[in-house]
């Protein structure tokens, strides 16, 4: 059984990502049926002449995933076109009934923007919008292995975020990949379920002698379904291309699946290139055109981000890894002042408040004031470790660690699960495994 292990090499990772997002519209996004794929009560329920192809059903764009795309675009740093439009890209395969799928080519509704990430910023090549496509479902009947087809999914509106080549690790990956589910749940546009399907990961990988040259191929690795299975195959892929690279070969230029189980890519297909799909416009669907009145007027409606957030606790004098760890959706902002101010007026510091509210995973939009201070008043001295002790902890364990150091400076990112054993041994008591790598990566980027 394959292992992904981080092999150090001279070479530089090159990597760009594909996150596709389903919407979560009332309707689909070219037809009014319902959009509810994980819900319908039998498979090809939610489905008519339009999303099946049938000759007559002609297409009409969803206004409301127009407008969530150009929101998600604004969210992150992009420009919106004011002039757009949908466009045919063709292929045959099973989940696809109108042998091609309407998406974007070459005007998408946003470009050029950024994700600021701890372990370095991704830029955004284009954010577009198209179809999903039916969903495969592969079994026995009768003894005999067949595939069967359901088109409930097909024509859900689905964002494609792509970025540039900007990641260099499978760490870094993991954290982009975070980063965009945080910003598509805090807009409420997705519910991001990756086991479901509704978010899914796919990584452009290479190996580069130089870094500032791309190499003359990449490997697609497909439809990845957790940011642990993602970080998994990035390594992987590495290791695999680094060996064929030693061995004077150029690894093929295709797309992989990766199997969790066997710890393996595996390959699916040779990689297309963008005249296989010969791509032209839509006729059925008018281009769109939007002015800069209305694209500041969809901007104004933004919820605050996570980068807004963090920057928020970090005013109020919360360390910046826990303000990353409570930037998610799940903690609102207004609850946390709320307990923050209740937690002062009893002579506790945010920064306590904020290690009880991680370390105990407590849900501060069911849990009461009053219990948060109960706890703190109660357990805080027995259980709970001081901010400060924690980072001296950390810092101490390093300087007793040269080696780990030099592995993880090597690329070998798994080191991070040693070291945080290593400083909870030393605390004596248990500790987010989170808190402590955030800990830890800030203090590798700051100190080594």
């Amino acid at each position: 059984m394959a292992e992904p292990t981080q092999k150090h090499t001279r070479r530089t990772p090159i990597i760009g990502m594909e996150v596709h997002v389903e919407l979560k519209t009332a309707s689909k996004m070219f037809c009014g049926c319902a959009n509810d794929p994980f819900h319908a009560p039998a498979p090809n329920t939610y489905t008519c002449p339009v999303c099946l192809g049938m000759p007559g059903g002609l297409p009409v764009a969803n206004k409301k995933a127009v407008e969530w795309t150009i929101k998600l675009g604004l969210a992150l740093g992009c420009k919106v076109a004011l002039f757009s439009k949908f466009d045919r890209k063709h292929y045959f395969y099973p989940d696809l009934a109108k042998g091609y799928q309407i998406s974007q080519y070459d005007q998408p509704l946003c470009e050029n923007g950024v994700v600021h990430t701890e372990l370095g910023d991704v830029r955004i090549h284009r954010v577009h919008l198209e179809e999903d496509t039916g969903k495969l479902q592969h079994t026995t009947i009768d003894g005999k292995r067949v595939s069967l087809i359901d088109f409930n999914r097909s024509g859900v509106p689905l964002v494609e975020i792509v970025t540039e080549p900007d990641i260099h690790s499978a760490e870094h990956a993991k954290a982009y990949a975070k980063q965009i589910h945080e910003i598509v749940r805090t807009l409420e546009i997705s519910d991001a379920d990756m086991e479901k399907g509704s978010m899914r990961l796919e990584a452009n990988i290479s190996l580069a002698d130089d870094p500032n040259v791309l190499p003359n191929y990449k490997v697609e690795v497909k439809n990845i379904n957790s940011f642990r299975f993602l970080e998994h195959a990035i390594t992987f892929e590495i290791a695999r291309q680094d060996a064929l690279l030693n061995d004077k070969k150029i690894p093929a230029q295709e797309t992989r699946g990766w199997n969790e189980e066997k710890r393996t890519t595996i390959v699916q297909r040779s990689k297309e290139n963008a005249e296989d799909y010969r791509y032209f416009p839509d006729p059925d669907l008018p281009p769109m055109t939007f002015d800069a009145k209305y694209v500041e007027k969809l901007r104004a409606e933004l919820p605050m981000l996570p980068e807004e957030k963090i920057k928020k606790l970090e005013d109020l004098g919360i360390k910046p890894e826990f303000a990353q760890l409570l930037s998610s959706s799940e903690f609102p902002l207004s609850t946390l002042e709320t307990l923050f101010t209740a937690a002062k007026g009893k002579g506790f510091e945010p920064n306590q408040v904020a290690s009880v509210i991680i370390n105990r995973k407590l849900d501060i939009r069911q849990v009461k004031t009053e219990h948060v201070l109960e706890i703190l008043a109660n357990t805080y001295t027995k259980d709970e470790v001081d901010p400060k002790e924690l980072e001296s902890a950390v810092s101490a364990v390093l300087e007793e660690q040269p080696k780990a150091v030099a592995d993880y400076k090597a690329g070998k990112t798994q080191v991070i699960g040693f070291l945080i054993g290593m400083v909870s041994k030393k605390l004596g008591k248990k500790v987010s495994p989170k808190l402590l790598s955030s800990i830890l990566v800030r203090m590798f980027s700051s100190k080594y």
